[in-house]
């Protein structure tokens, strides 16, 4: 009787993480950021699991893969996944200007290529997203707030419109 309570257990746990995830009506893949300076990436859904890496970038976009239960399977701009906690994540969006070390993007008064620059913005930086709308996007970078095109940032799909 108890083997078949634990086997049963078993195989509903993925179906009701399916059904939270459902009547929560948030979308997987999408992208979310770190809550905290220091989150710890770990190999499963759960503490028991070891941690395999810690990400030490507060505010840092990651795209939800995969959940269970409480637990997300996030990927990093550079490909790295692993299981956290949905306490470490924020609906905040944000998104990682794109580009070599010491490279400078423009970010523009308008949304147009030709709009004069207002500031310019290192790759690497973490932006707040604001909006984005067909190629653009509008975003907040030390104190600035202006538009850059959306192949320089990391943190929102092609095809994705934020308001």
């Amino acid at each position: 009787m108890i083997r078949a309570l634990l086997i049963a257990a078993a195989i509903l746990a993925p179906v009701q993480a399916v059904a939270q995830a459902a009547r929560d009506n948030l979308p997987v893949p999408r992208f979310v950021s770190l809550r905290s300076e220091e989150v710890n990436l770990r190999t499963g859904p759960g503490v028991r699991y070891p941690v395999e890496w810690v990400f030490v970038r507060r505010q840092m976009p990651v795209e939800i893969v995969q959940e269970f239960e409480n637990w997300r399977r996030v990927r990093d701009r550079e490909g790295t996944e692993g299981w956290v906690h949905q306490s470490m994540l924020t609906g905040r969006r944000t998104a990682v200007v794109l580009g070599d070390s010491g490279t400078l993007v423009e970010l523009k008064r308008r949304a147009e290529a030709a709009a004069p620059g207002l500031a310019r913005v290192e790759a690497g930086v973490i932006a707040n997203l604001i909006e984005c709308q067909g190629d653009w996007c509008r975003v907040e970078a030390g104190g600035f707030r202006g538009w850059l095109e959306r192949t320089h940032i990391w943190g929102v799909y092609a095809q994705e419109t934020l308001k």
